[in-house]
């Protein structure tokens, strides 16, 4: 059977979750599976331009960006944008669309709204008989992840599927699996070995705090005001932090760049400050990571907040100050430090590749 896990290059929680499907596959099903970028199949100008123009909004104007997301999520103006997204992904992914004709595939699984739309537009148009699985990416969901073709939706918790169901999806067409993650955030460390790997003092409460792949929000803001904990920080792509950091970091202060280990890094901290994107989310609950929030991005960050209060995960969003002060809090009380961790064990679905790679019959 010929699977397709596809995705668009955004931000990097969506390439992840394909990634971490598309690996489950490959180690445990007999089937051919393909990984691809959609983008991958654009002009390298369109490319820059797509991942380009959203990290320029979310690093530099996010107020602009959490306008665009409302906008374009009103009900009364889905025609028009469907028409437009149908025009853009024609005009600008010819290749992709002919790829996927030629290639036939018995399965697409999509992490990103991109390929959704277009592979359930040749469905619509007889083009493709692909049974089309859109796996969302974040806690709530947004209209434009909806296309008229998608045999099911893979969502993040309940609430995503209440949610899907008020936006007209039936029932069962949607699953609750829970966002795909890497099986290296369920295995069991020996915490203390990889402390003293990592140097940290075996008996500090240990703060993570990871900024997303863009290294944006006030971090040096952050780590100036958690002097008294001991930190791990990492900076994504963000270099220019990165060598702030480092050039300043106390004895307490771990400063990393881009990592390949954040399951190890998760696995030390007793506690993780970060933005609150669907991957990193996902990643801490199944690492039973208590987590605070800060600089979450309008739109899709600011309402997975609001979706996991709802369930007692998480604290914030949070100013500099609020930060110290949950820290403080949560170091100071086992008690309420265990009832953080218990209260992740309703989302954390360290099982979700599995389930989702259950739709393939």
């Amino acid at each position: 059977m010929k699977i397709l896990i596809t995705h668009a290059s955004a931000g990097a929680g969506h390439r992840k979750a394909a990634e971490a499907l598309y690996v489950y596959l490959r180690e445990n099903t007999p089937h051919h599976v393909t990984l691809a970028d959609a983008l991958d199949h654009a002009s390298p100008l369109y490319k820059k331009f797509y991942a380009g123009s959203y990290s320029f909004l979310i690093t530099h104007i996010p107020m602009i960006w959490g306008m665009v997301f409302a906008l374009i999520d009103i009900a009364l103006f889905q025609p028009f944008i469907r028409f437009f997204r149908r025009l853009v992904n024609s005009v600008n992914l010819p290749k992709f669309h002919a790829y996927l004709i030629e290639q036939q595939f018995d399965y697409i699984f999509s992490t990103h709204f991109l390929p959704n739309e277009v592979s359930a537009a040749l469905k619509r148009q007889g083009k493709i008989g692909s049974r089309i699985v859109s796996v969302i990416t974040d806690f709530d969901v947004h209209r434009i992840w909806l296309a008229d073709g998608i045999s099911v939706y893979a969502v993040a918790c309940s609430y995503t599927k209440e949610k899907l169901k008020f936006l007209g999806v039936l029932e069962r067409n949607v699953l609750v699996s829970g966002i795909p993650s890497d099986k290296k955030f369920s295995r069991v460390h020996d915490v203390q070995a990889l402390k003293k790997k990592f140097g940290l003092n075996r008996d500090e409460f240990t703060v993570l705090i990871a900024t997303g792949s863009f290294g944006i929000g006030p971090i040096e803001a952050i780590v100036h005001a958690l002097k008294d904990f001991q930190l791990i920080v990492i900076c994504g792509h963000n270099k220019k932090l990165y060598e702030r950091l480092k050039s300043s970091a106390g004895e307490k202060v771990f400063v990393n760049g881009l990592v390949d280990n954040m399951d190890e890094m998760m696995a030390v901290a007793d506690c993780m400050v970060t933005k609150p994107g669907g991957l990193s989310i996902t990643e801490a609950l199944v690492s039973q990571l208590p987590m605070v929030f800060f600089n979450a991005i309008p739109g899709q960050e600011a309402h997975n907040i609001r979706v996991l209060k709802k369930y007692g995960i998480g604290v914030g969003p949070c100013s500099v100050p609020e930060i110290v002060k949950a820290l403080n809090e949560l170091r100071a009380s086992k008690d309420s430090h265990r009832t953080a961790i218990n209260k992740l064990k309703e989302l954390a679905k360290a099982q979700a590749v599995k389930d989702i790679a259950s739709l393939i019959v």
